[in-house]
């Protein structure tokens, strides 16, 4: 024996208020969204950095005191190996250099910054790829940096550096390429790291000792021989020394301080060329991209 039950759909009540569900359109992913998100993410650096003004002016301490404070504070007993030039004007594509690097160190700070306050977790979940958001963190990391880069490059007359238009596009191009790479290296390592301070103590670890190995304060030539190795696998020093070599380019010195303040960087003898030096950094920096990104995709 069977029963049968049979279930009545019952229509809603006349004058009762139907709600149509509200329907979320994920757009496809396509180049142009791709893109657009860059430009977010790198429009987004660039209005944090204009809006503060704090860090700005923080930025240019440190550059400043190594130019004119230890700068003018060494002259004097460094005159005898500069060949009577000024030291300021030695150091100056060093500082270029430093100014570039830790505004680009500040700008992948915020990652962390935005992980903390949960900012950065909306942006991972968003319809776009992680990619573009790493690419578009570096790209805005790399123009702030070199922005605050073109602050220090209008002090060039006060260390005797002439101002040339093929100098300016130099010292640029040289600056942009630095700027990107220190912020993906940034970036790379806040993928990893949830803390500002543990972040900021691997950055101190890592990058004030390549700037002082770099050669940014001392000439490369006649280095002890394990100062010498630490020079040559310092990623920095091929990014000093193709700046100085630009800058030195410009200045009117003798031989003899050209061959002592300006004795570029060699590889068994061999002179590395500035050209090369360059495509060095610009490499190293993509490969840190791509480990950044492949970090960001990883996680969740």
């Amino acid at each position: 024996m069977s029963t049968t039950t049979e279930t009545t759909a019952m229509a809603p009540p006349a004058g009762a208020l139907t709600v149509e569900p509200v329907r979320v359109t994920v757009p496809k992913h396509s180049v142009a969204s791709e893109l657009r998100a860059i430009r977010i993410v790198w429009r987004r650096d660039l209005i944090r950095f204009v809006n503060d003004r704090v860090r700005i002016a923080a930025s240019l301490v440190q550059p400043l005191l190594f130019l004119f404070v230890m700068g003018s504070g060494l002259q004097a007993i460094s005159s005898a190996g500069t060949h009577g030039v000024d030291l300021k004007t030695f150091i100056y594509p060093g500082i270029l250099c430093i100014a570039v690097m830790f505004t680009a160190m500040f700008s992948a700070a915020s990652i962390v910054w935005d992980r903390e306050f949960g900012f950065l977790r909306e942006m991972m979940v968003a319809p776009v790829r992680r990619s573009s958001i790493v690419i578009g963190k570096c790209l805005g990391g790399a123009t702030v940096a070199s922005t605050q880069g073109v602050i220090m490059l209008l002090l060039a007359p006060l260390v005797h550096v002439p101002y040339d238009p093929v100098l300016i596009l130099g010292i640029l191009g040289l600056q942009l390429l630095l700027a990107f790479s220190i912020t993906a290296f940034g970036v790379m390592v806040a993928a990893r790291i949830k803390q500002m301070q543990s972040f900021f103590g691997v950055m101190q670890m890592v990058v004030m000792p390549m700037f002082f190995i770099s050669g940014a304060l001392f000439p490369v030539a006649g280095l002890p021989g394990w100062l010498a190795v630490l020079n040559r696998l310092d990623p920095l020093t091929y990014a000093v020394d193709p700046m100085r070599r630009l800058v030195f380019g410009h200045l009117s010195i003798s031989p003899a301080a050209r061959a002592a303040l300006d004795p570029g960087v060699t590889w068994f003898g061999w002179h590395v060329p500035a050209l090369l030096e360059a495509g060095m950094v610009l490499l190293l920096g993509l490969v840190m991209l791509a480990v950044a990104i492949w970090e960001f995709s990883t996680s969740e």
